[in-house]
């Protein structure tokens, strides 16, 4: 339990250190949206269809998803979902599949989390998307546009998201 609180500890100082240095050098792409990626967490993937209603209303195609739950020894491997153990010491992602996805050039990023968590804003922030999309009330300095709409209302906030994308001409 003692590293576990150690481990957190450290991916908090390095995701401080790192938030510093992003938004020193921060540029905002101008390029056209056609690729997607999307981080959640599996609790609102497992309720809502994000996927599916974030493909149809942004007329993108071939949309990519990973969501973060929790560990547990039971859960099965999944290319799909990653965990707090998938984070080393170093507060770098280790999972070789979960980190081709962060190295993706993307040219849109979803947070689609209405929460604080640290896993999954670490992996904003280390994603190599050129534009970044997420909710108000998570963290204001990981996204160039927040939208403020309960998560359980997919098709408002993919709405919404497409209505600001069409304002700044990036579809």
């Amino acid at each position: 339990m003692k590293f576990t609180k150690l481990k957190h500890t450290i991916l908090q100082k390095k995701f401080q250190k790192t938030l510093q240095k992003s938004l020193e050098n921060k540029v905002i792409s101008q390029k056209k949206i056609q690729s997607v990626g999307i981080l959640t967490t599996d609790e609102i993937q497992s309720k809502t269809a994000v996927l599916s209603i974030l493909e149809n209303t942004l007329g993108v195609r071939n949309a990519k998803i990973y969501s973060f739950r929790k560990f547990n020894k039971l859960n099965e491997f999944s290319y799909k979902h990653f965990s707090e153990n998938d984070i080393g010491w170093k507060g770098e992602f280790i999972q070789e599949n979960f980190q081709s996805f962060l190295e993706q050039p993307f040219d849109l990023l979803i947070g689609y989390f209405h929460q604080p968590n640290l896993y999954l804003e670490s992996a904003v922030l280390q994603s190599k998307a050129s534009f970044k999309v997420g909710f108000s009330n998570v963290n204001s300095n990981l996204y160039e546009i927040e939208i403020s709409e309960d998560v359980a209302k997919t098709n408002e906030f993919a709405t919404e998201l497409k209505k600001y994308l069409q304002i700044i001409k990036k579809l």
